[in-house]
């Protein structure tokens, strides 16, 4: 495969594959991948051929190029200045606080810009990142991330999503971002955490969601990223949604305590949501490093949301990163392969299973509402993520070589 190829034969997620009417069902592997022929002309895939029996198997595995729907770039790489030793959710928060009160507009676009070449070397074409929106940091951090959505426009789509306490939605200067949140065609975000106060909280909620509706922005919020007092704040939620109607699209990001009450409980819970349409974004890592912690003690119990319950009843599921190398979390490098990976542990699930890997492909491409299902079919774009692997335990068992296109051209990380 060269730089100047417009054709490739790979391994390719059966589940992502549409062929053209009266194609004979391609045959697939245990792992439930198929080998094909892609072609591309003019930035866009002509339609996937079969591979024959008697051709050599393929040495590539493809996929469409990845949308990662929970990022937080302003705060990206400040790991070495803000640490987090303690690796505890109040640690993270006074770590978080110091280095939002010297960020500056010039140290956010250099990491943020290192951020999304990484994101982009590693296969992702679409971002949505949270932004802190209150303190002496946000406005910096707003010009430094709104400048890079400009900068990595034909790469790279950036969302950017304001997040501030929800109770700040009901102040003039909340209703002031929120117009400048519009005028940029972001989201509203906010947290909602212990310990709550249930009332104030509901009467909150509901401004935000009027708020929403008025503006015409979709909502991100962090919510129940705890391992106690499971699922009050989404149970609040809920609670609004059966009394007023909303449209704009709904988002629970975190969501992990749902994950610590009772099944029978939960799934009334996913039920409802799936009734609201409400989607959810299910953070692995960040959660898994910060929850559950008890001194001296190796935790058994994880928060996390309960991601296959949800997707039985029927809500859309997303998986994202969250925090890269920031107080939050360690480790991390915007790769949502090296996540796949991860989640083969966190979350038991298996990339070669339809539910397994939509949560990383179809899902989180329509949680983001973007153009592209990413679907491999005549007509879509050639954007694709090409690994060195011949199954998706090559591909997951180490970094592998990996080769992006992009509308048709293969990207060069050295030059760009």
């Amino acid at each position: 495969m060269n730089a100047g190829d417009n054709r490739l034969e790979a391994w390719l997620p059966r589940s992502l594959l549409n062929l053209p009417l009266g194609s004979a069902i391609p045959s697939a592997g245990f792992e439930g991948l198929s080998p094909v022929r892609l072609h591309w002309r003019n930035g866009h895939l002509l339609a996937p051929e079969p591979l024959p029996d008697h051709v050599d198997p393929p040495e590539w595995l493809v996929l469409p190029r990845l949308a990662e729907p929970h990022v937080h770039l302003d705060k990206a790489f400040t790991w070495a200045s803000n640490p987090n030793l303690a690796g505890t959710y109040e640690g993270a928060m006074s770590a978080n606080r110091l280095e939002h009160s010297t960020r500056t507009r010039a140290g956010v676009l250099e990491r943020g810009d290192r951020a999304l070449h990484l994101a982009c070397s590693h296969g992702l074409r679409a971002l949505r990142t949270h932004i802190d929106s209150v303190g002496p940091g946000a406005t910096a951090s707003w010009d430094a991330l709104v400048e890079l959505r400009e900068r990595w426009s034909g790469l790279l789509d950036l969302q950017l999503v304001a997040l501030v306490p929800v109770s700040h939605w009901s102040s003039p200067e909340g209703i002031a971002l929120a117009q400048r949140v519009a005028d940029v065609g972001g989201l509203l975000g906010g947290v909602i955490g212990p310990p709550y106060r249930q009332r104030p909280l509901r009467r909150d909620l509901q401004v935000l969601l009027q708020l929403a509706e008025r503006s015409g922005c979709g909502l991100d919020l962090h919510i129940d990223e705890a391992s106690v007092e499971p699922a009050i704040g989404l149970v609040q939620l809920l609670k609004l949604l059966d009394q007023q109607q909303v449209d704009v699209p709904i988002t629970c990001s975190h969501l992990s305590s749902l994950g610590l009450v009772p099944v029978a409980e939960q799934q009334r819970l996913c039920e409802r949501m799936a009734e609201h349409r409400v989607q959810v974004v299910a953070l692995p890592l960040t959660n898994a490093w910060l929850l559950g912690r008890r001194a001296g003690t190796t935790p058994i119990t994880r928060p996390l949301a309960p991601i296959r319950g949800l997707q039985r009843a029927g809500v859309r599921v997303a998986v994202g990163c969250d925090n890269v190398a920031d107080p939050w979390f360690p480790a991390g490098c915007f790769d949502s392969v090296a996540l796949m990976a991860s989640c083969l542990t966190l979350a038991q699930l298996a990339p070669w299973q339809r539910l397994g890997l939509a949560p990383f492909t179809t899902a989180s491409a329509a949680l983001m509402d973007l153009a592209w299902d990413g679907v491999i079919a005549e007509g879509a774009p050639a954007d694709l993520l090409v690994l060195k692997a011949g199954s998706w335990s090559e591909a997951l068992m180490r970094p592998s070589q990996r080769r992006i296109l992009i509308s048709g051209q293969w990207w060069n990380t050295q030059a760009s």
